[in-house]
């Protein structure tokens, strides 16, 4: 049986599209699969395990049918949703992955991340990174009133949309250096990674070992398939909401 890692849906309820994509997935794909790795960004924004919004409640009502199902769900945080905690991966039957993860599968040592941490060159993301995963700020901001997180992820989506159209893309993609000392430091052939958007495969070391780039689903979702022939990046299309919709 296969695994598959997937990341940066950031599904919203303005995005029903991608919601809906997601649930074809896991009613597919995924339930003929050993294990399902999300690794980051599930959802655009998430304000706490107590999120009250209908679009919360499915998403966890079909992981958990999932899980039921016998396919293994691991979940790591994104730069979107690190307030994903405990009640998340009881109410789903999920395991919270740490940032850096590996699994050993056919031979290979898969390295997982978001992605986020290895773009070092945008230092004012990674200052604000390093505040929003320190345990103690992630208390407070966890204990906040729900009006008051509702307001701040709002603040935090209009401020990095903002500051992302003034930043250089290259500033914005990984760092060459990074990728390789995670990779040394974890003695693995294959690291996969989302956060930047930019599907891809990368050889490295003259084939010998291999960057993965997971893409984001908008106008197609991104999944890589790990099978004892190989590993594979497939997208699928996703309908267009009709006009007036």
């Amino acid at each position: 049986m296969s695994l598959l890692f997937i990341s940066d849906l950031h599904l919203a309820p303005e995005r029903p599209q991608v919601t809906e994509a997601f649930y074809q997935f896991i009613d597919s794909h995924a339930r003929d699969a050993r294990a399902l790795y999300i690794l980051g960004d599930l959802f655009e924004v998430w304000i706490g395990d107590d999120d009250p919004s209908d679009m919360a409640d499915e998403v966890q009502r079909r992981l958990a049918e999932l899980s039921a199902s016998g396919t293994q769900l691991f979940i790591q945080h994104g730069n979107r949703d690190f307030l994903l905690n405990r009640q998340f991966m009881r109410r789903t039957g999920a395991t919270l992955l740490p940032d850096r993860h590996v699994v050993k599968d056919h031979g290979r040592r898969l390295l997982l991340m978001h992605g986020d941490q290895l773009c070092t060159d945008d230092r004012d993301y990674q200052r604000f990174r390093r505040k929003a995963r320190n345990p103690i700020y992630r208390w407070v901001l966890a204990h906040l009133p729900l009006a008051r997180r509702q307001s701040i992820a709002t603040e935090w989506r209009r401020k990095s949309r903002q500051e992302n159209r003034n930043k250089p893309s290259a500033i914005m993609d990984v760092n060459q250096a990074a990728v390789r000392r995670v990779m040394h430091d974890e003695q693995a052939t294959v690291l996969i990674h989302g956060h930047t958007h930019r599907p891809a495969r990368h050889a490295l070391d003259d084939g010998q070992k291999e960057r993965i780039v997971l893409g984001d689903w908008e106008r197609l979702g991104w999944c890589l398939r790990s099978e004892q022939q190989g590993l594979e990046l497939l997208s699928f299309a996703i309908a267009t909401p009709a006009a007036g919709v």
